[in-house]
């Protein structure tokens, strides 16, 4: 197999100051990045995906240090990844991309120690992911839960997977329903 190869990078910002309620003094800011990669196993089965296993930790640092970049300077509190594998392959895939190698990268990029949420499907060109976003450190704080979603016009084509990181700067803006409270959580990966 060959290493898969970027074709393109796409970066979504969201800044939100007010979701119904009173504007906030510090807006949560959301960023997500999407590399559309090659899909070395598309059209065919293959047990061992370790091509793309491999070729995540790389991929990983480079969407963490692009949403970074993107959150323009402001720290990242939350985290998650997802994936959209184009309809020449399958949903393992993706996963094959988001496994721990690639976790393990996000969390030394952002200073986590959490669980960092995923999802992936199967999907053409013009599909949407909401991918989820948790607090870096404790995945039961409750204020973080949220998305971010992703739309790419332009893949992933049949033979191509979307890899996508997601980061955000804060708790959901109005966030009043109760729940483990990030000044409570014990930074243990859940509580």
């Amino acid at each position: 197999m060959s290493k898969p190869e970027v074709r393109n990078w796409v970066t979504v910002v969201q800044e939100i100051n007010t979701d119904g309620g009173p504007k906030v003094e510090e807006p949560l800011v959301k960023a997500a990045v999407a590399a559309v990669i090659s899909n070395p196993y598309a059209g065919g089965y293959a047990e061992n995906l370790d091509d793309l296993i491999d070729f995540s930790v790389e991929l990983s640092r480079e969407l963490v240090a692009r949403c970074l970049a993107a959150l323009g300077g402001r720290t990242a509190e939350s985290c998650g990844k997802g994936a959209i594998v184009g309809t020449s392959g399958e949903q393992e895939h993706g996963v094959a991309c988001l496994t721990t190698p690639f976790g393990d990268a996000m969390r030394e990029g952002i200073g986590g120690t959490g669980w960092v949420t995923s999802t992936t499907k199967v999907g053409a060109a013009g599909s949407t992911l909401d991918v989820p976003l948790a607090y870096k450190k404790a995945l039961f704080v409750r204020e973080f839960y949220d998305t971010i979603s992703v739309t790419l016009s332009g893949g992933p084509r049949p033979d191509e997977i979307a890899v996508i990181a997601a980061l955000a700067t804060r708790g959901r803006v109005h966030s009043r329903v109760g729940g483990l409270a990030k000044a409570d959580a014990i930074g243990d990966g859940l509580r």
